[in-house]
């Protein structure tokens, strides 16, 4: 596949390294000398310097022979001429388009993105995709990543095992044989920052990170089986009032219970917010300030949520608000090289904006019927969903007896409303819905057992 990425900032420089990783050519187009100097250096690509939306520049990188266009500059506008060119004078099949302002995709003007308007196939907004992330965070508090499939069936969750776990030195098959009846597999265990395809003999150790596949109703069990049960928070404090702060408070007043406050140092944005929002309570002051998370409620509230446009500001307001007794705090975190902190600041969750708009960019590019994708274990892994295609060389094999890549385990099978795994009996049928974990490296593997293209065969 050819590709062409206008932007080379952190989204850009993700999406170009993870098409190229999979043998794609790809082509990064950007402004700046410099950020297309690293993208170059950095990974086997070619940089074109230019502005992304210019016919001369696009053509320069080869969308005249592109299969795909994902524009994420930093410019809304750029990104949508750059689809609008694209498609208008070198027919490019595939354009996605990133677009931050809300004002663009309120409801009223649904009809804007299509080909008679702007021909953008999929747009992207970070701060919707990142507010929801969150809130499936919520859903399941004593997991640090989560990832829903199947229309929410089947959920997939990473587990922080403690010395005090209940399975300490437990494997996989003894878990499954203590607990038949819950709905569950052990995927993945990340282990000194290696992350493998455990075995049915291999123990889950302290110090572990344990990806499982759960029923959803199941989760509150397989919780207390790792004993990471925790009650779903009803007094939150949000710092932060931009559109993840706006939009995470929005959908928690719909929740009944929950008591909501959100704390935003600019004055005008507090203004606002009071606006927006109808039963939460809205403070103007700074998060780092004591008193006033302190008026906020801190001491009680059993979630601190950090959602600033700073990663500095979000961890320390974290810390301090543990230290003010939050029961549990998330922040968001740009930097990578502050998630190497996390366990030393006490924090929770971190969350990665980066890393969630390019799983949902990703979702939208790989081949195949993919219909889901989450990265997992700081993008060491994917968990993929797809449809099972009547072509597909899955269709009429049992579910334990398929011969999987190496570096890919089932996460399970969704039919209608059961989910089943792979201890069940159950032959795979066309429009089943399937869920994977695969390795980095063996994400390709996984889009070859989806693949519609008849090359396959």
């Amino acid at each position: 596949m050819k590709a062409v990425v206008c932007g080379a900032g952190r989204v850009g420089y993700g999406i170009a390294r993870e098409l190229a990783g999979e043998g794609n050519s790809v082509t990064v187009v950007d402004w700046s000398p410099e950020l297309i100097d690293k993208v170059t250096t950095d990974l086997d690509v070619r940089g074109v310097i230019g502005h992304g939306s210019h016919p001369d520049v696009l053509e320069r990188a080869g969308a005249r022979d592109a299969d795909l266009l994902v524009a994420v500059t930093y410019s809304d506008e750029t990104n949508m001429v750059a689809c609008q060119v694209a498609h208008a004078l070198f027919d490019t099949p595939m354009r996605i388009a990133r677009v931050r302002a809300q004002s663009y995709l309120k409801k009223q003007w649904r009809d804007l993105f299509n080909t008679e308007n702007l021909p953008i196939n999929v747009t992207i907004s970070p701060e919707l995709e990142v507010g929801r992330s969150i809130l499936q965070r919520l859903e399941t508090p004593g997991a640090l990543a989560t990832a829903a499939f199947a229309y929410g069936r089947l959920q997939l969750l990473g587990l922080q095992v403690d010395g005090n776990s209940p399975i300490v030195g437990i494997s996989r098959d003894q878990l499954l044989e203590l607990f038949p009846d819950i709905k569950l597999d052990v995927l993945g265990i990340l282990r000194e920052r290696s992350l493998f395809i455990p075995d049915g003999a291999d123990p889950m150790m302290a110090g572990d990170q344990v990806f499982i596949s759960v029923s959803a109703g199941h989760v509150g069990r397989a919780l207390d089986v790792f004993g990471r049960a925790s009650q779903r928070a009803r007094r939150v404090v949000i710092v932060g009032a931009g559109n993840i702060g706006l939009y995470v408070a929005r959908a928690l007043e719909r929740v009944d219970g929950m008591k909501v406050r959100l704390v935003e140092a600019n004055k005008a944005q507090a203004e606002a917010a009071a606006d927006a929002l109808r039963k939460t309570v809205v403070l103007h002051g700074d998060g780092l300030d004591r008193r006033i998370l302190r008026e906020a409620g801190i001491e009680e509230a059993e979630l601190a949520l950090s959602l600033t446009n700073e990663d500095k500001v979000n961890l320390l307001t974290s810390v301090i608000a543990k230290k003010e007794g939050a029961g549990r705090s998330l922040c968001l975190v740009n930097e990578q090289n502050f998630q190497t902190i996390q366990d030393a600041m006490d924090i929770d969750v971190m969350i990665d904006p980066r890393a969630v708009t390019i799983s949902t960019i990703l979702q939208h590019i790989r081949r195949g019927r993919i219909t889901g994708l989450q990265s997992m274990a700081n993008g060491a892994a994917e968990a993929l969903e797809g449809v099972i295609l009547a072509s597909s060389p899955l269709t009429g094999k049992r579910i334990g007896e398929l011969d999987l890549p190496d570096g890919v385990a089932l996460g399970g099978v969704v039919r209608a409303e059961k989910v089943y795994f792979e201890r069940d009996e159950l032959v795979i049928q066309e429009n089943d819905r399937i869920i994977f974990f695969a390795l980095k490296a063996s994400v390709p593997k996984v889009e070859q057992l989806l693949r519609v293209s008849i090359e396959y065969f």
